[in-house]
């Protein structure tokens, strides 16, 4: 652990259990994620953790947020938000959630099949649309790829729909599976989800926008690559689908940035974080971003129910 937080155990001894997390390591890993996609929009996954603190302090750093619930966006405008800065990422939604979140300014929503569409139809016409692609998950520990998505064919069909019943087809997405060790995985995405793109793109489509998902790993015991390696990966298969003409980048995942010493007494979504692994981050989406400052000196106390 830290000093940091080494001096906050000593000086509150807190009741277990709990999370004890350094605000400023998720800033830094904020930082460092934007620099080194600083062509992508940045959306941290708020599931990954819904404190306050953090969300406050992604905030003041003009984060964009990706919720997986009306619960969650609720959150993100008590932390000061914008409704503007959201998406409503879950493809499987209630529709008072759908209801609520429309209502309250959040305009883009996922989806990966028609009967989601019909609900965003109904209860947010209008609104920015994204369909989730299965693709490959090799290389994860936890693949997602039985969980969400549909296939390329009929993704093409739901997207043309999309437009028919009164919606924005803004984008594609995809996940290529939570700690994804292997750079590999995203280029086959992106070829396969990229061929899609272009596709509607020609039939008349309007698509502005791909989800590259998340899935970032940690080092846990075995080494894994930088994720300096995963954004060189990723925009070198972007620029040979799209050249110069590239979509905005978008959606979420989660890294920790590793450094020599010690690193929080808890990491990821309540994962034990090892000597090299400072704090983790959920990030999603993609584009240009702006810059800002934020709080620092801050050791904030999160109840462990916040870590799942």
């Amino acid at each position: 652990m830290t000093p940091k937080i080494a001096q906050f155990l000593a000086d509150h001894q807190p009741a277990t259990p709990c999370l004890v997390l350094d605000v400023d390591r998720v800033e830094a890993n904020f930082r460092a994620l934007r620099a080194t996609l600083p062509l992508a929009r940045i959306y941290y996954a708020v599931k990954a953790n819904p404190a306050a603190p953090i969300l406050e302090r992604l905030v003041k750093l003009a984060s964009f947020f990706d919720a997986a619930s009306w619960e969650e966006i609720q959150a993100c405008f008590a932390a000061g938000a914008r409704p503007e800065a959201i998406s409503f990422g879950n493809t499987i939604k209630k529709v008072s959630a759908i209801r609520n979140a429309f209502r309250s300014g959040v305009t883009m929503f996922a989806f990966d099949s028609a009967e989601e569409l019909e609900k965003l139809a109904e209860h947010a016409p209008g609104a920015r649309v994204y369909c989730r692609i299965l693709v490959e998950n090799e290389g994860a520990d936890w693949p997602l790829s039985r969980k969400f998505g549909t296939t390329i064919d009929r993704a093409r069909d739901l997207m043309i729909r999309a437009g028919e019943m009164g919606l924005d087809p803004y984008g594609l997405s995809f996940h290529v599976g939570s700690q994804q060790t292997t750079t590999r995985a995203y280029e086959i995405a992106i070829a396969k989800v990229g061929m899609l793109f272009t596709d509607l793109t020609e039939a008349g489509v309007n698509l502005r926008m791909m989800n590259l998902g998340g899935g970032f790993p940690t080092r846990y015991r075995d080494e894994v690559p930088a994720i300096d390696q995963f954004a060189s990966a990723i925009m070198t298969a972007m620029t040979n689908c799209f050249g110069n003409n590239l979509p905005e980048m978008g959606r979420t995942g989660a890294f920790h940035r590793r450094r020599r010493g010690p690193g929080v007494v808890r990491g990821r979504a309540g994962q034990p974080a090892g000597p090299e692994q400072p704090g983790a981050l959920g990030v999603p989406g993609y584009r240009a971003l702006r810059r800002s400052g934020g709080n620092r000196g801050r050791v904030d106390q999160v109840p462990h129910r916040h870590a799942a």
